[in-house]
């Protein structure tokens, strides 16, 4: 490395399960501060707040000298996969990767749905899902292929009167009004993989929802399926928030910029704001819209034991799951289909893995994503990489500039 170059675009890093998109963020800027490799860059930006005048260095409420980075477009705690970073000037470029279509692998388990759609939530409730086969399943995907409504998760970053969904669910209040869908579009939908019950290791969530908290929940549920549900105390009586949001929580809602699409690019502390991380399916037939309820009314959340003929309790088979791929639009939620699909095979379904493979340009290949365990191997294994691929974006970025031009001379 020339220690000289300044370093700026967008690179992807692979982000491991278990970590928010801000947390990755945050751990590149810890790593990138001290680093020789931005160095320049840090310098470049120390002068250039120099030269600006009085009024715009007192605007600045950090004086503190950050590498600026930022994402464009959040992956859920859950997922891994290719989360797209911006460096710099970079971060401009990031707001064309939310309308970018985007690949992604899936693991739908049958059978109990979550206030979040996925394994990281408590159950609200759980349905049967014996009668549910891969070709019961291949069936449904026909009508979440192609242009679609999506209603986006009721536990979601989207805004209803300046309050985000997620908000609204914590709390154990209807939001005060109804959770509208939006056109998305799934280019691919095609199964990889079936799961037999006995066959994997796929689980649902050990914690349930109790009490009016639940039975809110069960309301907005019934609202994304299109259910008419009676009314009950608990949307006069809003259920005590089991917990506050952790100051990490807070702290990120504060910085992320939410954009229609329900996705969001977020700009890390230290650093400018750059521009800013979802399905009403297609309605199933009459049939399976009654099969779905009947089969949410035959209450199973009890335990996961069946009763015989002769009183005695039998283990009920596990239920069968199914690995997806799918190629999608913006503001497509993956939780939704799932969800979605759930209902539309007459049971409860919720998302267990995620894999986002692909982002505009960006593959999850080795040798075009950062690993996120390098950037603890320290600056030799990190730095190389990180300015091989913002080198390489800089060359693209250049090239388009030049056929731009050509372009233009050519009219």
């Amino acid at each position: 490395m020339s220690g000289e170059k300044i370093l700026e675009g967008c690179f992807a890093i692979h982000k491991p399960q278990g970590v928010t998109s801000a947390d990755v963020l945050r751990k590149c800027q810890e790593h990138f501060n001290p680093s020789k490799t931005f160095a320049p860059w840090l310098e470049h930006e120390r002068e250039r707040r120099e030269r600006e005048n009085q009024f715009q260095q007192k605007r600045r409420r950090q004086k503190k000298i950050e590498v600026k980075i930022g994402h464009g477009g959040t992956l859920d705690p859950l997922a891994t996969g290719i989360l797209i970073a911006g460096v710099g000037k970079g971060t401009k470029s990031l707001s064309s990767f939310l309308a970018c279509t985007k690949s992604y692998e899936t693991v739908v388990l049958f059978g109990a749905e979550t206030d979040t759609y996925d394994r990281m939530g408590r159950i609200v409730r759980r349905a049967p899902y014996e009668h549910i086969t891969r070709e019961k399943v291949e069936e449904a995907l026909k009508q979440f292929r192609g242009p679609i409504m999506q209603k986006p998760p009721i536990f979601s970053a989207l805004r209803i009167n300046g309050k985000r969904l997620y908000e609204y669910a914590r709390e154990g209040t209807l939001p005060p009004v109804e959770i509208k869908s939006r056109p998305v579009e799934a280019v691919e939908l095609e199964i990889v993989e079936w799961y037999e019950p006995g066959t994997h290791q796929f689980e649902w969530p050990k914690e349930k929802m109790q009490g009016a908290e639940k039975r809110v929940a069960e309301q907005l549920l019934d609202q994304q399926a299109g259910v008419t549900a009676p009314q009950t105390d608990a949307e006069a009586v809003p259920a005590k928030r089991s917990a506050a949001d952790s100051p990490e929580e807070q702290d990120a809602d504060k910085k992320q910029k939410v954009d229609d699409s329900g996705e969001a690019q977020t700009v890390v502390p230290g650093s400018e704001s750059a521009p800013a991380p979802a399905s009403e399916t297609a309605t199933a037939d009459a049939s399976a819209e009654t099969e779905t309820e009947t089969a949410k009314k035959d209450d199973l959340d009890s335990d996961s034991e069946a009763e015989a003929a002769d009183g005695s309790k039998k283990q009920r088979p596990q239920p069968p799951a199914v690995k997806i791929r799918m190629t999608v639009t913006s503001g497509f939620y993956v939780r939704s289909l799932a969800h979605d699909l759930g209902n539309a095979v007459g049971s409860c379904a919720l998302m267990s893995e995620l894999i986002r493979s692909r982002q505009g340009d960006f593959e999850l290949s080795p040798e075009k994503v950062l690993q996120y365990e390098d950037l603890e191997k320290g600056e030799d294994v990190w730095g190389p990489k990180v300015e091989g691929f913002l080198s390489a974006w800089e060359d693209k970025m250049a090239a388009q500039a030049a056929e731009a031009t050509k372009t233009d001379a050519e009219k």
